[in-house]
């Protein structure tokens, strides 16, 4: 069931993260797109570790609290894998092959690149275009997850009441949401090369988009958790405690100089080091524009920051930009969220391709 292709249905994204469940319904309107509800639901302890579900009916019971409070009746829904849970390889094919034809193929391929029986993957493909410089073949996407992976979610999803309807890849659910994120941009700047920088909870990933297609991405372990812990340490707090504490901004006035100015330093680094590894694993040493995604992107002033450390123009992700918002969508608090909602949005979309 892990689907590339498109489905042209209304469709909820859900997007799980190690800390929460984001919940995302999109209608049409007109050429665009409203934002009919969404939920942001903090996760038990451990029930995600690094993006792996390890307590499944308690995954399950926070997407269904989180369902109920977006007020979405919509019961069929997109998801997604990590981009490190799944084998991506770009193959040739012949341009004349039937879709028929072209699934076979693809089936012997796989098992050229897959180093897991194909009974244990679940396996899709996405035709990109015309292979550059020859019309007579095309460049076909092939993406396989070890079916663990998919089914866990499945379950979970399932436990909602939910019907999972595709299961995407969430490097190629950003790229999605990047046209959203790039909506009114001029066409120059749409075919710019982009930097895309979520920094979640547990885990940071590096997207990088040309010419509005995904090129590279690399994840690891690294996240606002951090700064969590070293506010506990510094306090004297329990991890709810110091989440709350520093939500409500109601830590000392040595935590912005002493704790927060030093982890926004650390998001540089990181930033940089990403970077660093995209420039080495291509043939580019710059780019145009870094997009600060995830929860920590809502830290102030970490945007500025970046790009004066890094000399790169830098913006916070926001999708809904040129949305407009559901009667019971609260807009300041939507704002708020946008930047950690980039995934659940590529999701949504799915249903309108």
């Amino acid at each position: 069931m892990l689907t590339l292709r498109r489905k042209n249905a209304p469709l909820v994204g859900l997007d799980l993260s190690s800390t929460s469940v984001k919940v995302l319904e999109l209608v049409k309107n007109g050429a665009g797109y409203r934002v009919e509800g969404y939920a942001v639901e903090p996760l038990p302890a451990n029930s995600v570790q690094e993006k792996t579900i390890a307590d499944v009916d308690a995954v399950g019971e926070t997407i269904r609290k989180a369902v109920k409070r977006a007020g979405s009746k919509t019961k069929a829904c997109a998801m997604a894998v990590p981009g490190s849970a799944v084998i991506t390889k770009v193959i040739t094919m012949p341009a004349a092959l039937s879709e028929d034809e072209m699934e076979a193929q693809v089936q012997l391929e796989a098992d050229q690149y897959i180093p897991y029986s194909l009974e244990e993957v679940n396996l899709d493909f996405n035709v990109l275009g015309p292979s550059e410089g020859n019309p007579e073949t095309m460049d076909v996407l092939l993406a396989a997850s070890r079916s663990e992976n998919v089914d866990m979610r499945i379950a979970a999803a399932e436990i909602a009441g939910l019907v999972p309807k595709v299961m995407d890849v969430e490097p190629y659910a950003v790229e999605t949401a990047y046209t959203q994120v790039m909506e009114g941009a001029s066409e120059a700047d749409s075919e710019r090369l982009v930097a895309i920088l979520d920094v979640g909870s547990t885990m940071t990933s590096l997207d990088v988009v040309s010419n509005g297609q995904l090129i590279y991405t690399r994840e690891q372990p690294f996240g606002g958790k951090q700064l969590t812990e070293e506010v506990m340490r510094r306090y004297g707090l329990s991890y709810e405690e110091a989440g709350l504490a520093k939500k409500n901004g109601q830590l000392p006035e040595n935590y912005v100089t002493e704790v927060l100015v030093p982890f926004k330093e650390t998001i540089v680094q990181q930033a940089n080091r990403f970077l660093q590894f995209f420039y080495s694993a291509s043939q580019h040493s710059s780019v145009d524009h870094v997009v600060v995604a995830g929860g920590c992107a809502a830290i102030p002033g970490v945007d500025e920051l970046i790009e004066s450390r890094l000399s790169t123009p830098t913006s916070i992700a926001n999708p809904f930009g040129f949305m407009s918002l559901g009667s019971r969508v609260n807009a300041e608090k939507l704002n708020s969220d946008a930047s950690s909602l980039l995934i659940a949005c590529g999701l949504a979309l799915r249903g309108f391709d």
